[in-house]
């Protein structure tokens, strides 16, 4: 029996640490767990799940008796799907399909071989060596009857000929399609430092066991690019394994992009407080190796030197989109654009009915938030966008839902178990309404005009379901105390493609895409 945690919807309430407490552990909030327990621990797993009180332990239920019951939804669609990308979302999707009654031919496209497997984990238990990566492979929910095409790319997307195509020259025709290849880490541009050994970024389950190998093997120092979430994760583990490490952020403080600048200042003095050599407000201009190909050292913006044997490239991720050019859907560096009911998006703007998009890679417009598009890459978005499109891809007009999902997000780091629920960075006001951000034990709400869009909780979990409600509620932010929220300006893709129009009556009237070179986001 394989175990996976819901770490956004835990609380650390602990029933599962005294129901099972060879298998569950917590400290400071933060659940650690087995992914992969001994058959001996089946009943005390079974009683743990079943005493969580936000059911957010999930067991590879092809082992239970029940199943879950398939939910009507309309007129069942019994056509050929296809999912392309057999991760987090792609993998849901496919359980979601067979569970709710589509009996029809199914096939999973997956660029990766093997099984998928859970993230998360990766930037924690597989770094600290808790877990070993092959143990960080997904549950089945229920066993899924599907074809499993793994370890081919598809290179294309023909949807007036409702075809797949693969690197390997096969071409799968559906009636059906979704859409789930999510992301990858983002490079080292210089191809050549990017090579050099010690060099790494963190994704896959490769990547995580490679990463952790350099760890283990206790490096001099550690440089990690990047004070994002991925980028601190790594920064805490260092420090727990007693290794020295050195973070560079362009920006002014870590977490700023997602959580802005209030809450990216006590983000600051946490990890200067446990050690850390923070380096805001600084890039990283050049890696540079030993004549054996080994890094050893980084030239920064300020004309420093950072001397160093690993460095960790957490500069973000990239949307696997690029096998989409020329299949007439409105994708680019910003996403696959789709409405609320995970419908894609033409160039021309019109929503086509066999064609869906989920996960890391869905640019979608959000009711709560002025029906502006986003793209969330969070494991929470990923599971409850599956869902909706799964059951709108074999229900009826009549019977489809729209992703109404209200993001939920965390992270562990340096002893502190971090949630969001919300947009932060959808704000122009912030208050801390619960504790003390000296104490690093807070609960801070975000506002957009007023209105309370988003919640950010240090070792206060517990209080994120009642933010919810209240963001979806439209609850007015508390005005005492409220300060700037001092987020970034929200950024838009301003290089890669151009919208041309072309034509002149309503019924030629199009529009094509002009692809640039090297081009990025802003």
């Amino acid at each position: 029996m394989r175990v996976v945690v819901d770490l956004t919807r835990c609380q650390g309430y602990g029933q599962c640490v005294f129901l099972a407490p060879e298998v569950f552990g917590m400290g400071e909030e933060v659940l650690r767990y087995d992914l992969d327990p001994p058959d001996d621990q089946r009943d005390h797993i079974l009683r743990a799940a079943a005493a969580c009180p936000v059911q957010a332990i999930h067991l590879d239920w092809t082992a239970m008796r029940a199943m879950p019951a398939s939910r009507p939804c309309g007129i069942r669609f019994e056509g050929r799907i296809v999912i392309v990308g057999g991760s987090l979302a792609g993998a849901r999707a496919a359980e979601a399909l067979r569970r709710d009654g589509f009996t029809g031919p199914l096939t999973v496209i997956g660029e990766e071989e093997g099984e998928p497997y859970d993230r998360p984990p990766l930037s924690k238990q597989v770094l600290t060596g808790h877990v070993a990566s092959e143990h960080t492979k997904f549950p089945k929910v229920r066993r899924v009857e599907a074809e499993w095409l793994t370890g081919t790319p598809a290179t294309g997307l023909d949807v007036a000929a409702k075809k797949v195509l693969l690197a390997d020259g096969r071409e799968i025709p559906f009636d059906r399609v979704l859409l789930a290849t999510g992301t990858r880490a983002r490079p080292w541009p210089v191809e050549a430092e990017a090579a050099l050994t010690g060099v790494h970024t963190l994704r896959s389950a490769r990547d995580a066991a490679g990463l952790r190998a350099a760890l283990a093997a206790g490096p001099e120092r550690v440089l990690i690019l990047g004070a994002g979430f991925t980028g601190s994760e790594i920064a805490s583990v260092c420090r727990e394994l007693g290794l020295p490490v050195t973070v560079v952020e362009r920006g002014s403080a870590p977490l700023v992009a997602a959580l802005g600048g209030v809450i990216g200042d006590v983000a600051a003095e946490l990890q200067r407080e446990h050690g850390v050599d923070l380096r805001c407000d600084t890039t990283v201009t050049s890696l540079e190796g030993d004549a054996d190909g080994r890094f050893r050292r980084a030239r920064l913006s300020d004309g420093t030197t950072v001397e160093a044997d690993v460095a960790v490239v957490a500069l973000g991720s990239i949307r696997n989109v690029e096998w989409l050019r020329g299949s007439g859907l409105a994708a680019g560096v910003w996403g696959v654009t789709c409405d609320a009911g995970c419908r894609a998006v033409d160039l021309n703007g019109l929503v086509l009915d066999d064609v869906f998009v989920a996960g890391d890679i869905a640019r979608f417009p959000h009711p709560l938030y002025q029906y502006q598009f986003m793209t969330l890459e969070h494991w929470g978005n990923a599971v409850a966008q599956a869902e909706i499109a799964a059951h709108n891809m074999i229900s009826d007009q009549a019977h489809r839902w729209p992703h109404l999902a209200v993001p939920v997000f965390w992270s562990s780091q340096f002893g502190v178990n971090i949630k969001s629920v919300g947009v932060p960075t959808f704000a122009d006001q912030i208050v801390v309404t619960q504790g003390s951000t000296a104490d690093r034990r807070f609960v801070a709400a975000y506002g957009y005009q007023g209105r309370m869009t988003a919640a950010v909780t240090f070792d206060q979990g517990m209080w994120l379901e009642f933010y919810q409600r209240r963001i979806e509620q439209a609850a007015p932010l508390p005005q005492g105390g409220a300060r700037p929220a001092r987020v970034p300006e929200r950024l838009s893709a301003s290089a890669e493609a151009t919208v041309v129009v072309t034509g002149h009556d309503p019924a030629e009237r199009r529009v094509s895409l002009l692809h640039t070179p090297g081009g990025v986001t802003s």
